[in-house]
């Protein structure tokens, strides 16, 4: 098996400030350091991958089903809603790559109710994933980092999984850039980057921030809340703000927080970026 020194991991993560700092890796990557998999169905994901892929020089292999989610949106819902009522999986191809061969291994899916999409419950079921390092990266409507990983420590007790990166549907075209500060950040490329400091504590919104949330988020159909407070802070191309929302889901009226941002280098509009549930 193919093994990275232990001291990759050792050193913490990088800790919020407000300067640029120079961020080495902690090993001369190799493609054979890193396996991305990925399960895509209308090739967001794949875009992610392939962009993980070239950036770190990984080996990557797509996650294929023998029975495809080749249906209309609904047929789609309706199978997922069924396989996840039941605790059924779809039937895998197997891999022709051998996850042994790997200790560092990005997990990719799209986010279908929640959670990681069916195909991935299938791969973390079906293979061995004990004392590897896992990386989530997944694709949004409006969320479900956080909730996705969640789900795969508890899917994958004996694994160590390890900060992800997400992104919404709707901002694939930023992608690059963010993955790259990811990439830097998490020490597993060398390049400098702009640490951010925290968010300023919530206070009450005013009509002025209303404004920001209901243009970034007014458009989404998925999404019906109401602001109620906000944090904010400075980045070096404009401002992020993460709001406090009450929401009418499905589940009737709970609590969220959105993340917007406002990038004055791209016209200054609010880009709502991810609900956290």
């Amino acid at each position: 098996m193919k093994q990275l020194s232990a001291f990759l991991f050792s050193i913490l993560m990088i800790t919020s400030c407000s300067h640029k700092k120079e961020t080495p890796a902690l090993v001369n990557p190799t493609k054979s350091d890193f396996l991305v998999l990925y399960y895509s169905q209308e090739g967001a994901t794949e875009k992610i991958a392939h962009e993980i892929q070239q950036q770190l020089g990984a080996d990557i292999e797509a996650v294929d089903v023998t029975k495809p989610y080749d249906g209309d949106f609904n047929q789609t819902i309706e199978r997922c809603q069924k396989e996840m009522e039941t605790g059924e999986t779809p039937e895998l191809k197997e891999l022709k790559t051998n996850i042994d061969d790997y200790n560092i291994i990005f997990i990719g899916y799209p986010v279908w109710f929640g959670t990681y999409a069916p195909p991935i419950d299938a791969l973390v079921k079906k293979y061995n994933f004990a004392g590897k390092k896992i990386i989530p990266f997944c694709t949004f409507g409006s969320g479900g980092l956080n909730t996705s990983t969640e789900a795969l420590k508890k899917a994958l007790p004996q694994a160590e999984i390890l900060d992800g990166y997400g992104i919404r549907n709707a901002r694939i075209n930023k992608a690059s850039q963010e993955i790259t500060d990811f990439l830097i950040a998490s020490h597993f490329i060398e390049g400098e980057i702009q640490e951010l400091p925290d968010y300023s504590s919530q206070i009450r919104v005013t009509a002025h921030e209303k404004d920001i949330f209901n243009t970034a988020c007014g458009d989404y159909p998925m999404l019906k809340a109401t602001p109620l407070t906000f944090g904010s802070r400075n980045t070096p191309v404009g401002t992020d703000y993460l709001f406090t929302a009450e929401n009418e889901g499905r589940d009737g009226k709970t609590v969220i927080k959105v993340k917007i941002t406002i990038d004055k280098t791209q016209g200054g509009i609010p880009e709502f970026t991810e609900v956290i549930r």
